[in-house]
């Protein structure tokens, strides 16, 4: 069958194909991350992507956004038509947008339509923009700067390179809002801060200063140095501008933009957008293996990616490398496993290599990264950054350094105020009519400025992650029992010295660390806080240290403010975790593990675990918890009076009351619950084989890396309770995926510093260097929808590169002693 010439509408994949030229209209739904409107894939690569219009030349992440209404594709005229409206209204009830355009509800059409080798877009609207929007709408792309810099670009006669960093001059947009800012900020604290969140206020400026643009004409090419990365932007009825986007936010990235013009309706915008396609291109073999390694013990497997047209199959050969160079050991069974999101793999499994060594796999052209077999292959350098860098990095309330480096100074020593009643703050947290505490609004809370870690890249204490991530640490401790000292934790004086040992257990100090900040809020609360976090928008923003955010002096306008929420599923959930936080504690900090205990005994006494089902979920997870710690027949009877339940949400609730099945101690239970899973071990299996990797990956915005450490820790506690059922191979499947052994052209280890290769840009606090916290795990390889799997080196897309508290690092550092556990020797 002949190849189809020029741009085709596949409607199976619902995208523009032309051999290794992808362009996609509107197929994802994530703009605020930069995976959404039109978008181009050049072979393998992601080059532009947010094709639509915006109110602003460089917006931001709170910047208002459109809501998609319907997409059709009409496959007999190659085109696909998407009809959007602004503005989302989702965004505005969540509290996340300060800047609110008034007056702004419009609907408009996008069309985009093959012609030859070239894509037609165009923009109706249904009625011309208002007037205050003139030389504010326009339809923008945007261009991935990481890939940029140093490159060429033509507009028209005029020539330019990207420049590695955003310089002047710069231009000022007038805003919109209705409110300025206030002289007094502290007076107005609580009497203006919804009205100024919700009513149009930019607490970052006033006006929005955006950089020059570079070039201004009809005609622009990117990369025309680069077949593979040319493309040219035409206008057909306006002028293209080339922004930077990252002049006025730093995560911005370049932007070509035409501004609608005023009267305008019909054709709008319309641009003419023509790909180089190189012919007869195919995808560059990608050969996925762990980028550390493997036990001599431990399953190993090879899995190749390959272009769905590449019928080529030269040999695959494990070579080790030893002091005398580089030598084949044999060749490689390589079996066809199959088609998987838009490439075809190749799979061989070399679990019999059992000699110890350095080894490397080569394919045609390609090759892996370096990787060891050996029984020491985990002793060193692979979950122990997690404690040597990361959680002591991550510290709140504590000045870190390590020797001449200060990671960051003594931060939030002023935690926290009350926040106003009624609000619904940018980052999703919502205070109710009541504090549901004896402090009123703008009140100091004492005892807050204790313990915690910073969560992602924002800095604010959750609760779910502070008692989460405690959580975890607690079941490392009880499971592999580590004994490790790299780190000075002074908690009186607030100082945190890496690589000065200082005679305790790194571990357990990180425990302690994590139950201050959680049980210092109940008992400073009389309640559990929701979470801690900055009071402001350009406070949320910051990049650096953390301690430049307040000036550790309580009761100012720039202290963090405390949420509460009656919330019984994470309050029960909290109890269960803090439960196992006081066995961990038990003679390392026996005050506090008995406080830990009192506040989860508390919490499950007064707590409603009836309201919903999450509640009742939660209040059989504290009683199994509980029932470790304590051995009391009270919550050893509710696990069995709550059978039933129990076998309904097996898929939730198994990996739990698999921990606790040894004081159920009723055979009856036990039967049901071996009944249960079985189901739940059949679900396992067809998910595993979804994928040549032997998991599942299923990411929805964020990376599927947090996910799927997250049921290989739980799978472990079904292994260990059954192990008929659930064998222990998904777990090692799961760490190698974790390690590089995961789809994409970007075999990087997420776990960060860890590995021949992992993600050294990431969204953590020191992003804008575009560097990384070792020991951090970054959420991973993300999908462009509905088949582009991508993990980009950009330190500013927290759905693909951010760091989190509650299970990124910890769930990470379970299963790397599971594994080494399960498959040592």
């Amino acid at each position: 069958m002949e190849a189809k010439k020029g741009f085709f509408l596949n409607p199976q994949t619902g995208y523009f194909e032309n051999r290794g030229v992808t362009v996609m209209a509107f197929n994802d739904i994530y703009a605020a991350g930069h995976q959404s409107g039109v978008c181009l894939i050049m072979h393998g690569h992601r080059v532009a992507t947010n094709g639509d219009l915006r109110l602003e030349q460089t917006p931001g992440q709170w910047q208002p956004l459109p809501r998609d209404l319907d997409r059709q594709l009409d496959t007999e005229n190659n085109r696909i038509t998407t009809t959007l409206q602004y503005p989302d209204e989702r965004w505005h009830l969540k509290g996340f947008n300060p800047m609110i355009y008034p007056d702004v509800h419009f609907t408009y059409r996008v069309h985009v339509q093959a012609e030859g080798n070239s894509i037609r877009l165009w923009v109706d609207l249904d009625a011309p923009i208002p007037d205050f929007l003139a030389g504010k709408c326009c339809f923008n792309l945007e261009l991935f700067p990481g890939a940029l810099f140093g490159k060429p670009w033509v507009m028209d006669e005029k020539t330019g390179i990207f420049p590695r960093q955003p310089v002047g001059p710069g231009l000022s947009l007038p805003c919109n809002c209705d409110h300025a800012l206030p002289t007094d900020k502290e007076a107005s604290l609580l009497a203006d801060k919804e009205h100024l969140m919700g009513k149009g206020y930019n607490p970052i400026t006033a006006d929005t200063l955006i950089a020059a643009p570079y070039a201004a004409g009809k005609r622009f090419t990117g990369r025309p140095d680069d077949p593979c990365s040319r493309f040219t932007v035409e206008s057909v009825n306006g002028e293209i501008k080339l922004y930077d986007g990252r002049m006025n936010h730093n995560n911005g990235w370049f932007v070509l933009s035409q501004e609608v013009k005023t009267g305008a309706a019909e054709k709008a915008v319309e641009w003419i957008i023509t790909p180089s396609v190189v012919e007869n291109w195919l995808y560059t073999p990608v050969v996925q293996v762990s980028q550390v390694g493997y036990l001599p013990g431990q399953e190993k497997a090879v899995v190749i990616e390959l272009d769905k047209n590449d019928q080529r199959r030269p040999s695959a050969v494990l070579q080790k490398i030893t002091a005398d160079g580089v030598f084949p050991v044999r060749t490689l069974n390589m079996q066809e496993w199959g088609n998987f999101l838009r490439y075809h793999y190749l799979k061989a499994d070399f679990s019999d290599m059992k000699e110890e060594g350095l080894y490397q796999i080569q394919y045609g052209g390609s090759a892996s990264s370096v990787f060891r077999i050996g029984e020491d292959v985990y002793d060193r350098g692979v979950w122990q950054p997690v404690l040597e860098y990361f959680l002591p990095v991550q510290m709140c309330h504590m000045r870190v350094s390590e020797k001449y480096r200060v990671w960051h100074d003594l931060c939030h020593d002023d935690d926290a105020r009350m926040a106003p009643v009624n609000l619904n703050h940018f980052d999703g947290y919502a205070q109710g009519p009541d504090t549901l505490t004896p402090y009123q609004p703008g009140d100091h809370v004492p005892g807050l400025n204790r313990g915690g870690w910073h969560d992602a890249g924002d800095f604010d204490l959750r609760v779910e992650s502070q008692a989460g991530e405690s959580y975890i640490l607690s079941l490392v401790w009880e499971t592999f029992h580590l004994d490790w000292d790299m780190t000075t934790i002074d908690q009186q004086r607030k100082i945190t010295e890496i690589h000065q040992p200082d005679g305790k257990n790194d571990l357990l100090q990180q425990i302690e660390h994590g139950a201050l900040t959680v049980v210092g809020g109940w008992k400073a609360l009389g309640r559990l806080y929701r979470g801690i976090i900055c009071n402001d928008l350009r406070q949320y923003v910051l990049l650096g240290d953390p301690a430049a955010m307040t000036d550790n002096v309580p009761g100012n306008a720039d202290d963090r403010w405390v949420f509460t929420e009656d919330n019984p599923g994470r309050e029960l959930t909290v109890a269960a975790q803090l439960s196992a936080v006081s066995r961990a504690l038990k003679g390392f900090n026996d005050g506090l593990a008995a406080d830990a205990l009192s506040a989860a005994q508390t919490l499950w006494q007064v707590t409603d675990g009836t309201r919903n089902e999450y509640a009742r979920m939660a209040k059989i997870h504290a009683a199994a918890e509980l029932l470790l710690t304590t051995r009391e027949q009270e919550y050893r009877q509710h696990l069995l009076d709550e059978q039933d339940f129990i076998m309904e949400k097996i898929q939730r609730l198994g990996w739990i009351v698999c921990r606790a099945k040894h004081l159920v101690e009723d055979e009856g239970f036990t039967a049901a619950l071996h009944k249960a899973l079985l189901p739940l071990r059949e679900d396992f299996s067809a998910q595993c084989e979804e994928t040549p990797y032997g998991i599942p990956y299923r990411p929805h915005i964020w990376g599927a890396g947090w996910q799927i450490q997250s049921m290989a820790f739980q799978y472990y506690f079904l292994h260990k309770a059954f192990p008929d059922l659930f064998p222990k191979t998904l777990m090692g499947h799961a760490l190698n995926f974790i390690l590089g052994c995961h789809p994409g052209s970007n075999t990087a280890s997420f776990a960060s510093g860890v590995g021949t290769v992992s993600a050294t840009m990431a969204y953590g606090m020191n992003r804008a260097d575009f560097s990384y916290i070792p020991g951090g795990v970054i959420s991973g390889t993300a999908l462009i929808r509905p088949d582009f799997p991508e993990l980009l080196p950009w330190s500013f897309l927290w759905q693909q590169t951010e760091y989190v508290m509650g299970g990124g690092s910890s769930n990470y550092m379970f299963l790397v002693l599971a594994v080494k556990e399960l498959f040592g020797s």
